[in-house]
């Protein structure tokens, strides 16, 4: 890595989503009642849930594509109408809110600067920070991942498996990195991290890589999992989620592949790794590595050994979010628009909220002032504990 951070058929038939993977499964097991969402049960509460504010955005149901962006005292946000808007985060109020007047798949990433978004035609669409269009370029192809924002760029990642940067000042097209994909490829939750001048990306088959945000060269790369099996399916295995940065660790999850950290001050080396599968992501805080699996059982991994901690499977099959880490909690949401807060020491259930709006697929987000929700009515939602 650099010395500033370390010293094909783009989809078979009807781009298979993951859920319908997994659906399909229970007509091999004959729907036993296997894959049923488990029911919610009573429990001693271990920490007090309340909303703080509600702020209206858009519907952003049955996409992947959107999560709230916080810098500092705002939180940048848009839906699949076409809304972008900031909001004061103490408070839910908006700053401005506007239309731009195009259907969007990705947004928002924002350095409180620039905000920008993504239309579904894959036209990159970049805002100032009073929420005037400051400019709109083409990306190769769709997107379906938020865009991220720093450094002077805006990057966004393509279904074609382009990453792109373009000028944060006037949209030219600045890098283009593309590295070959597989054949059949996972439709799921994923995120582009951007810190120090490096773009930390999760490409098709399973790898890692940094690139440098001015120039686009690669800085480093690491195999999060290796493609196994011998048909298309057996051998999907995309990086989920967002990476994951603290300390010298930087961490990822697979789908049919593992959660895996590398120790950055040494060049990338891989510390640990435990085999693994999960279709949203992770999250680590400064002792743990938490992540659901394929069946919704939330793992917790000691980040010094990969050691699993705990388990709990109260919420399995619950299609949950990926999750946040939050004071002595961690938050996760689910398919009823319920968010669901567990221990970080043992993996108790502490707590749940109702927030409504059906599906929330957009990860958590953990700020200073609470856990910021984005549900699939468009609401933007910040949950409080004490």
């Amino acid at each position: 890595m650099s010395v500033s951070l370390f010293s094909r058929v783009k989809r078979i038939g009807s781009a298979l989503t993951l859920i319908s993977l997994l659906t399909a499964c229970s007509v091999f097991s004959g729907d036993d009642g296997r894959n049923d969402p488990s029911k919610l049960t009573e429990y001693p509460a271990g920490l007090s849930a309340r909303i703080g504010w509600t702020a209206s955005v858009g519907s952003i149901k049955g996409s992947y594509g959107f999560a709230p962006t916080v810098v500092r005292d705002a939180v940048y946000a848009a839906a699949a109408d076409g809304t972008v808007g900031k909001f004061d985060i103490s408070s839910g109020a908006p700053v401005w809110k506007v239309n731009v007047d195009k259907k969007l798949s990705a947004g928002a990433g924002s350095d409180g600067v620039v905000t920008a978004v993504v239309a579904t035609d894959g036209t990159v669409i970049a805002l100032d920070d009073s929420g005037k269009v400051k400019w709109s370029t083409k990306a190769s192809s769709d997107v379906q991942i938020p865009p991220v924002v720093g450094f002077g760029v805006v990057v966004v990642r393509s279904g074609d498996y382009r990453i792109q940067a373009f000028n944060a000042e006037n949209g030219e097209r600045i890098w283009n990195v593309q590295r070959p994909g597989p054949s059949l490829t996972l439709r799921a939750p994923a995120r582009l991290m951007l810190v120090e001048g490096l773009v930390l990306s999760g490409i098709p088959g399973g790898k890692l890589v940094a690139l440098n945000a001015l120039s686009g060269d690669t800085q480093w790369e690491g195999i999060v999992a290796a493609p196994k099996g011998s048909t298309d399916l057996e051998r999907v295995n995309d990086v989920v989620g967002s990476p994951a940065l603290i300390g010298p660790l930087l961490c990822a999850v697979a789908h049919q592949g593992r959660v895996i950290c590398f120790d950055i001050s040494q060049g990338g080396r891989p510390v640990w790794s435990v085999p693994f599968s999960s279709n949203v992501g992770m999250a680590v805080d400064n002792r743990f590595a938490y992540a659901p699996n394929t069946q919704d059982v939330i793992s917790a991994f000691a980040l010094q050994d990969g050691k699993v901690v705990w388990k709990q499977d109260a919420l399995r099959n619950r299609k949950l979010t990926a999750p946040a880490a939050t004071g002595s909690a961690i938050a996760v949401g689910d398919y009823d628009g319920f968010v669901h807060f567990i221990s970080s020491e043992d993996g108790r259930m502490l707590a749940r909220l109702s927030v409504g709006g059906g599906a929330i697929r957009a990860p958590l987000t953990a700020t200073p002032q609470g856990v910021l929700v984005q549900t699939g009515d468009g609401s933007l939602i910040m949950i409080v504990t004490n």
